[in-house]
């Protein structure tokens, strides 16, 4: 297979393409959203990192995602910028054309349903219909881009005739790339083989086209059927860091770039990606979100290059290759976890940051390096998980309201009494209040503070590393009116770690506020 597309030039075969959506689909995961400043910062890494395109957001669902889309359209060089919109929306197209106008390189991606559920139940359009529907979206939007993709929302469980018929449509109307999500995560590998396997076969002008797999992890079988896609012709990946996305999430663009690169054999395919960077992202991105990966997860996850059992570490001390199928370092992790004391200095500090994956400002590098030398003052042993933590509240650009000192009193004989000082918009904010205990008093103090009706839906406690002396890593969910958002604080005093989660748990509700969906489903 050899053509050429519009953005890439002359497509071979053993090229396959990465398509991040983690700034679109990971971002409509209930508690993830982000900022403009935090996405245009995720969108230049995610251009460092290699990722061929990146969907930048829905510019007709809000002001704040149509400005997100076309600021990074300005900036970002070096990928593609992509911006979402549905076949038949009113002004879709229109908006996402004008969100990508002064992009270096931008795709608009246009969506409808196509499966006889979704056609009956939420489109309610006969299928002739929403084959018009798919030629005039396309044809909309090749004239105001050359590079146009198109999706069939719910495409793994669309009707094979039909489906076909409305990849041809689509590709008659100008569509260069066409997509196939599985978006609700019911298809199998060979679900998904088959798929693009038939659409290859069957459709004319199919060997113009990219074809793109778009795999949810409802059944923890995103990534396995993403691989499959590929061995049934589809060139172009729609994944996210960390895997997340709706529900269960998307599939995990480390965990496929690596299967790729590890198992060559059986994958023989390029791609642009940089894999010693796919753990800074991963903690980037965990540090935007407020949401850490958890221990066990493939490539990013701090077990992941782990050896507990006595078998094993020996194994890896006569030959890393007896257990590791690939090297810590090639996905950017390194060997070292034990680092910095209480007199190390700040060069130090800001090198460890950098080896970290953290890029920040002299003013959040001067609070940051104050709470570490606070913490090492307090611990034996600072931990690269402990730097980590405390690092996470400075970077974070939810800052309407601001952590600025506490003061509890408690005890088993009189209600606990919490004094606490915020900065809330620019403006110092004292308050005090009781509670039954010291964590209760302290959100009352809040509540005080910044009146808000929003719930407390979860408060959990955890220890960054262990003994005594660890750091409290808290989780506050907040939820106000069917919008969830949830924040993550540290801090050696548990009681000012759950402070700090909460507060960051309102900022993102108070972003979340100004955000709107439109009546339609995203596609996923």
């Amino acid at each position: 297979m050899t053509f050429d597309h519009p953005s890439f030039g002359r497509i071979t075969d053993d090229r396959v393409f990465i398509f991040d959506t983690t700034l679109r689909d990971g971002e409509q995961s209930p508690g993830f959203s982000m900022n403009l400043e935090e996405k245009l910062r995720m969108a230049a890494a995610l251009a460092d990192l290699g990722v061929d395109v990146i969907e930048a957001g829905f510019p007709v669902a809000s002001k704040g995602d149509f400005q997100s889309v076309a600021e990074i359209a300005r900036v970002v060089k070096g990928s593609v910028v992509c911006a979402l919109a549905r076949s038949g929306g009113k002004n879709d197209i229109q908006a996402a054309g004008d969100a990508i106008r002064h992009a270096e390189r931008g795709r608009i991606h246009n969506f409808i349903s196509t499966s006889p559920l979704h056609m009956k139940y939420k489109l309610r359009m006969e299928p002739e219909t929403v084959l018009e529907i798919i030629t005039t979206g396309n044809k909309a939007a090749r004239n105001l881009t050359d590079d146009v993709e198109w999706s069939a929302e719910d495409g793994s469980r669309t009707e094979p005739d039909f489906l076909c018929r409305c990849v041809e449509a689509a590709i008659k109307a100008g569509a260069t790339t066409i997509n196939i999500p599985d978006t609700v995560g019911y298809a199998t590998p060979e679900d998904m083989e088959r798929i693009f396997s038939m659409l290859k076969e069957r459709v004319p002008g199919a060997d113009q086209v990219i074809f793109s797999a778009h795999n949810h992890n409802d059944l923890g079988l995103g990534v396995a059927n993403t691989l499959a896609s590929l061995r049934g012709g589809a060139r172009q990946i729609e994944c996210t860091i960390n895997g997340i996305g709706e529900r269960a999430g998307n599939a995990a663009l480390e965990e496929i770039v690596m299967a790729i690169r590890t198992r060559h054999d059986q994958y023989p395919y390029t791609n642009r990606i940089e894999t010693t960077k796919l753990l800074k992202l991963s903690k980037m991105l965990s540090t935007t979100t407020g949401f850490d990966v958890q221990p066990n997860k493939a490539i990013v996850g701090r077990n992941a290059f782990a050896h507990e059992s006595g078998i094993h570490q020996d194994g890896v001390l006569k030959n890393a290759a007896t257990y590791e199928i690939m090297t810590p370092e090639s996905v950017g992790w390194s060997k070292t976890s034990l680092v910095l004391g209480k007199h190390s200095g700040r060069a130090a500090f800001r090198d460890k940051l950098a080896a970290l994956g953290y890029t920040i400002s002299d003013e959040k590098m001067n609070e940051a390096f104050q709470r570490f030398k606070d913490l090492a003052d307090s611990k034996k042993v600072v931990y690269d998980e402990d730097i980590i933590a405390l690092v996470d509240d400075e970077v974070r650009d939810h800052a309407r309201i601001r952590f600025l000192s506490l003061d509890v009193v408690a005890g088993s004989q009189r209600p606990a009494e919490a004094t606490l000082v915020l900065e809330i918009d620019g403006e110092a904010v004292e308050t005090t209040a009781n509670g039954n205990g010291p964590v209760d008093a302290a959100f009352n103090a809040i509540r005080s503070a910044f009146p808000h009706d929003a719930r407390l839906a979860l408060f959990s406690v955890g220890a960054v590393t262990e003994g005594t002396d660890a750091q409290a890593r808290t989780t506050v969910r907040l939820e106000e009116e069917g919008k969830m958002v949830d924040g993550q604080g540290a801090d050696a005093d548990t009681v000012v770690s759950a402070v700090r989660s909460y507060i960051h748990a309102l900022n993102k509700l108070l972003v979340k506020r100004t955000r709107s969906e439109p009546e339609e489903l995203v596609v996923g």
